[in-house]
């Protein structure tokens, strides 16, 4: 279950991130040490195959119509944007911005996307702090999965606050900025019983509730 550390009111350190097991997520939000257990199946199925698609059509090199490339796509870097350490569950950069993948164990430069794949011990999380941390970083754009809903969320950042551009639900073909020029299949993220008997009903702006 996601938790704040307990302690002291006091910030929390780098240290005290490097102090949680490794079996475990440790994030610094705010100011606080949060952490949060490993994904069950249908996060990590998610996440797996949703970054299958992105990273096989946009990671490497600008190209065609048929893989337009021209990002740097990675699972689950450690981002350092000013106190805040982040680990999103994927994340992007457009190589005209940065050309060069650094080799560093954390990234400082924000990424260009950012996608979250929620779960009921993370959703507080991801919705409320993390989005507020992304757009002071100026992320250009968020996704918000959910593979239990079956929902995908679409935000831009438009002076400094999110835009829901579309939401998508089901298993249907989508086309969702920053990747639209490539047509995604939502039924591939989703765990087949799971999506069966997911509920259906609207997605929500970030932090609104």
């Amino acid at each position: 279950m996601l938790s704040s550390v307990e302690g002291p009111r006091r910030r929390a350190t780098y240290q005290d991130l490097l102090e949680i097991p490794d079996h475990l997520v440790a994030e610094i939000a705010d100011g606080e040490l949060f952490v949060s257990p490993r994904p069950a199946s249908p996060h990590a199925h998610a996440t797996s195959v949703l970054g299958s698609d992105v990273i096989g059509q946009f990671h490497g090199p600008p190209g065609g119509a048929e893989r337009p490339g021209g990002w740097w796509v990675l699972f689950e870097p450690e981002l350092h944007l000013d106190d805040d350490v982040l680990v999103p569950d994927l994340a992007a950069w457009r190589r005209t911005r940065m050309p060069v993948l650094p080799n560093v164990a954390a990234f400082t430069e924000p990424p260009d996307w950012v996608c979250e794949v929620v779960s009921p011990t993370t959703a507080r999380l991801d919705r409320a702090r993390k989005t507020r941390i992304y757009a002071r970083a100026r992320v250009g754009h968020l996704w918000l999965v959910d593979p239990r809903a079956c929902t995908l969320e679409v935000y831009r950042l438009e002076a400094g606050r999110w835009v829901l551009v579309d939401a998508h639900e089901g298993n249907g073909p989508v086309r969702a900025e920053p990747f639209e020029v490539v047509e995604l299949v939502l039924g591939r993220w989703w765990i087949e019983d799971v999506a069966s008997a997911a509920p259906r009903g609207e997605s929500t702006v970030p932090g609104d509730r």
